[in-house]
């Protein structure tokens, strides 16, 4: 016959415990699919017919990650860098003013240079004139954060994709999103800038986190058995 006689402080103590750990387990699970579901969305998007920017400022901050079409022209003179690396070695991406037909201006990423072609006198060839059409993705980029470089005014380098900082500098009076454009991969004349560089990396460890939260109600509640069989509260009596 089993004989179980709890300690009930001990108990209620490990039952509210043990709940949490099955509710962080199962709010992980639903993090998971939401997770999932993100991704599958992003990748639609990528692959999608691109929108116009009209359709693309109407959908707010679901349009992340949309391919879109922009007719206008470049201001090659308010070229700026940001720093980045690939393969190693440093690169930087080159942000221009992009200007639609009807005024409004948006900064496209046209792909990244090496340090060797960064002078727009060494890729002469890739300085778009005139009317210009761009599809590109549309991205909000995570802003500098705390431990970002100051940027290099005199050589126009910024260390991260500092919409606002770019737009003053380039005396931009207001973007018509605060979105940069990233070009896809068609081929510059030249060859420079290379575009195609946007960048779709999502942590999904919902799954490790769910198990180490589940793994840790079951040592609960073995420890809770174990306590129970050494103090000779929990076993069989004849």
């Amino acid at each position: 016959m089993l004989m179980f006689r709890p300690f009930w402080k001990l108990t209620f103590a490990s039952a509210v415990l043990f709940a949490s750990l099955i509710s962080l387990g199962v709010w992980q699970l639903d993090r998971l699919q939401w997770k999932l579901g993100l991704i599958a969305q992003v990748n639609a998007n990528m692959h999608a017919a691109p929108i116009s920017p009209d359709e693309a400022l109407a959908m707010g901050p679901v349009a992340q990650y949309h391919r879109v079409a922009l007719d206008g022209r470049f201001d090659n003179a308010k070229e700026a860098y940001v720093f980045g690396t690939e393969g190693g070695a440093p690169v930087y991406h080159v942000i221009v003013p992009f200007t639609l037909g009807d005024g409004r201006v948006f900064l496209v990423d046209r792909g990244v240079v090496p340090k060797e072609k960064i002078d727009p006198a060494m890729r002469n060839a890739g300085q778009i004139d005139g009317n210009a059409h761009v599809v590109g993705v549309w991205r909000v980029p995570d802003p500098p954060g705390a431990f970002t470089p100051a940027p290099d005014f005199a050589h126009r380098i910024w260390f991260a994709h500092d919409l606002n900082g770019i737009a003053k500098a380039d005396d931009i009076v207001k973007l018509a999103a605060p979105v940069v454009i990233e070009a896809d991969a068609t081929p510059n004349p030249g060859g420079w800038p290379k575009g195609g560089q946007t960048v779709v990396t999502f942590r999904n460890e919902h799954l490790q986190y769910a198990i180490t939260w589940f793994g840790l109600a079951v040592v609960l509640f073995g420890v809770y058995i174990a306590y129970h069989i050494s103090r000779g509260r929990l076993g069989f009596r004849k």
